[in-house]
């Protein structure tokens, strides 16, 4: 083995290290693998970057952008509005109906947009008539991954897939080539997964102060004429400084200041409504000099939600009207890597940051429930955010980049029908421009993009914010190590090695084993590095087998799509993993039993085409 390849297979086993324990998040160890390839040797600078204008690339940017446009302008809304019907209905039906509808969606629009959409509807669900959504967010995710196997533009892997096979010589993927097979699988999925519900865990009625670990005091204060404070501005005292604290309103002469400033000067006589722990209620009491003259215990352990907010929030609502609100912290995230300390300088005066609810991860794998500050604590993809913020300023979450908000207060923004329809008539042509041939995906989509800005049915400054750019640039930074795959002959070193093992068995056992290896790969590094991985790898063994190389490339297709067994084999997976009250065991035993039936069943489907 020559050293080029040595070094290639180093690369490839650091790359699956920093995925499987989340280092760093995938876009930052995509630039890396671009620095690392050009500075090795092992690719060009020209092909080192050569991702950023890859048509695969470029089509998958435009596809989020109209998955936006189709969220933004109603098209979604509409599609699911429906959906809050079926919640008479035993849960044996709602699961299916949701799986259906989600997976028909996620066929033509970005899953994680779908996925998150439906994350809401489930969520409301939930409040509203208690269903239990850790029941349907697991069989959604899995429904919509498999929906987004039925199409080539279902899904950025697809994409991928088609671009490095047509690299490789190989002809073109059909829109719809495959769909038959999508299909099947999919009836397959939601009929087992309808059967395991009842192995699927039942939410626990956590309130906001159970859920968040909320165990503070609603205390209001007077400035005594002692106080060190007096004169000083909220920056330069303890209501500033301690992260434990929130000062949530002011009150100076019968006129109410909401969420202070921090340039205030304090003075005798204000009054102060405080949210604290018990640990910072003492100091105040001892330190501080300040007149305590309303205190109410907030036990978590004796109150349920309605009581909650009846017993602590009543004063602050009739004054303040301010709500709860729970936002979902997404890839990219303008808030990721900030404590809840920190958070209470960044974000605006009006949002009050309460709490962090930890997803589960490798590292983390008991989650955390915390109002605690320390730096140590801080947001990440998955993570829940709970606020407290005026009803009339709830829109203002929006400008948050790449954060959703799972409980929405807020009006809904109902868009014109014209813009519905024609945002829905674009989708629809790009389809079909795609499905017959006229145009590529890229070029269709592309299309779309332009007709829906020029008819001002899309903001630029939405997009900006809005796209998952860490997609975008995951995409750019694995098609490079396709080329030093190629550039070391790596990929032929492996192939040639497979082939001597498969060699004189049957083709069901080849398919089979490229099927697994690739599934398997997926379940801990990104679905789209193991596809520029594997394809190449899968086109290689058909060649030297004399063999049609496209049951070869459908099995990269599908395989990569179906790690279901882990939380981080999937985007949507990540994103439910916290919300539903998962642990890994479901996603090992469930999923993994689906991913060994869908495994058995590819593997005989796409036999039969040889």
């Amino acid at each position: 083995m020559e050293w080029e390849i040595i070094l290639m297979f180093l690369v490839i086993a650091v790359t699956i290290g920093l995925f499987i324990f989340e280092v760093f998040s995938i876009d930052k160890i995509a630039f890396l693998i671009i620095v690392t390839l050009i500075l090795l040797g092992l690719v060009t600078p020209e092909e080192g970057v050569s991702g950023f204008s890859n048509s695969a690339t470029i089509a998958v940017l435009a596809l989020m952008i109209l998955a936006i446009a189709m969220e933004e302008n109603g098209v979604i809304h509409w599609l699911t509005s429906g959906m809050g019907k079926v919640k008479s209905m035993p849960l044996t039906i709602i699961a299916p109906i949701f799986m259906f509808v989600t997976a028909s969606i996620s066929a033509f629009i970005s899953t994680t947009a779908v996925v998150i959409v439906f994350i809401k509807i489930v969520n409301q669900l939930s409040e509203k008539y208690k269903i239990p959504q850790s029941k349907l967010l697991l069989p959604i995710s899995f429904a919509g991954i498999i929906g987004g196997s039925c199409t080539l533009m279902g899904t950025s892997t697809n994409l991928i897939v088609n671009s490095v096979a047509k690299s490789q010589g190989e002809a073109r993927i059909g829109f719809f080539e495959f769909s038959l097979l999508g299909l099947i699988f999919l009836s397959v999925t939601i009929i087992y997964l309808t059967i395991t519900l009842r192995w699927l865990p039942w939410d626990k009625q956590q309130t906001l102060s159970k859920g968040y670990n909320i165990d503070n005091y609603l205390t209001k204060v007077r400035i005594n004429p002692e106080s060190q404070i007096v004169g000083k501005k909220i920056q330069d005292s303890f209501l500033f400084e301690n992260p434990d604290l929130t000062l949530l309103q002011l009150t100076r002469n019968n006129n109410i200041q909401k969420s202070p400033g921090k340039y205030i000067t304090l003075k005798e006589g204000d009054e102060l409504l405080l949210l604290c722990n018990i640990e910072s209620l003492t100091y105040i009491k001892a330190a501080e000099n300040l007149k305590i003259y309303e205190e109410n215990n907030l036990d978590s352990k004796e109150l349920n939600e309605e009581a909650f907010i009846e017993a602590n929030i009543t004063e602050v609502e009739e004054v303040d009207e301010r709500v709860f609100v729970e936002l979902l912290m997404l890839p990219g995230a303008s808030l990721l890597g900030e404590s809840l300390g920190s958070l209470r300088t960044f974000m605006t005066q009006d949002v009050i940051p309460l709490a962090i609810k930890k997803r589960k991860t490798v590292r983390n794998l008991k989650g955390r429930l915390s109002t605690n500050t320390s730096n140590r604590l801080q947001l990440e993809v998955g993570d829940q955010l709970l606020v407290e913020i005026s009803k009339e300023k709830i829109g203002s979450l929006h400008s948050i980049e790449n954060v959703v908000i799972l409980n929405e207060f807020d009006k809904v923004n109902i868009q014109s029908n014209f813009k519905k329809y024609f945002s829905l008539g674009v989708l629809i042509m790009v389809i079909v421009l795609s499905a017959t041939g006229l145009l590529s995906i890229m070029v269709s989509a592309l299309t779309g993009v332009s007709l829906l800005l020029l008819t001002n049915n899309l903001d630029l400054k939405s997009v900006y914010k809005k796209v998952n750019w860490q997609i975008f640039f995951l995409l750019a930074g694995m098609i490079p190590l396709g080329f030093a795959m190629h550039n070391t002959h790596a990929d032929q070193w492996i192939s040639e090695n497979l082939l001597a093992i498969l060699k004189g068995q049957p083709n069901f056992i080849i398919i089979g084993v490229l099927f697994l290896v690739t599934m398997l790969l997926s379940g801990v590094v990104s679905n789209n590095a193991t596809a520029i991985i594997m394809t190449p790898i899968a086109i290689a063994v058909a060649h030297g087998m004399s063999l049609d190389a496209k049951p070869f490339i459908l099995s990269i297709m599908f395989a990569a799509n179906f790690s279901f067994f882990t939380p981080m084999g999937y985007q949507t997976n990540t994103l439910i993993y916290g919300i539903g009250n998962y642990r890994f065991k479901h996603f090992l035993y469930i999923g993994g039993v689906l991913s060994f039936i869908l495994w058995i069943l590819a593997t005989f489907l796409l036999t039969r085409m040889l």
